[in-house]
């Protein structure tokens, strides 16, 4: 789901009206629900920091916000293609139904996704099972990795380091492009 549904979904479980939401954020006037509407419509995409601050509002994680673009069965299997390559998820068939499964030969990634589907599982099991509310769910699903209790997830870093190692990854990319083109020169 692209980032505009994302934020108009939280908003809208928060009870909030997009002038209340630009108004908290510190929009004022006129421009709190217009802004609102642009990043919601994706006229505008709100910055990192921006991001942040709404996923604060509606205290869920930053990466409940920012999913990939799944809003349409091309994009949807495009990011299912890309988890295949990223992380080594494959389908197949068990008993004439359609299945994704981990590819075991990455056992290092096997692993840790292994335990966070695991840990996914116990809390889908827990509200099949009466044990927790669908509310309790959707929390733990949208704070995910801070309210999980199974410690079965894989360390990762923080959105600001992440953004800084994409940002130096694609200075090294732009200075090989560079020293290549150079050396075709020669």
């Amino acid at each position: 789901m692209a980032i505009g549904k994302r934020i108009r979904f939280f908003r809208n479980r928060k009870g909030m009206t997009q002038k209340q939401l630009g108004e908290i954020l510190g929009f004022l006037g006129k421009t709190s629900d217009v802004r609102m509407a642009q990043y919601e419509t994706e006229a505008r995409t709100p910055k990192h920091d921006l991001v942040k601050e709404m996923a604060n509002i509606f205290d869920v994680s930053t990466h409940a916000l920012t999913v990939p673009d799944i809003d349409t069965y091309t994009g949807l299997m495009h990011t299912l293609f890309a988890l295949e390559d990223m992380y080594g998820l494959k389908i197949g068939e068990i008993d004439g139904e359609i299945c994704l499964r981990l590819d075991k030969s990455d056992y290092s990634t096997y692993t840790s996704m292994f335990d966070m589907f695991h840990a996914w599982q116990e809390q889908a099991a827990k509200l099949e099972q009466g044990e927790i509310t669908k509310e309790e769910y959707d929390q733990w699903r949208y704070k995910y990795p801070e309210l999980d209790t199974s410690k079965h997830w894989a360390k990762v870093p923080s959105q600001a380091v992440s953004d800084m190692l994409m940002e130096e990854f694609q200075k090294i990319e732009k200075e090989e492009k560079k020293t290549a083109k150079k050396k075709k020169q020669k």
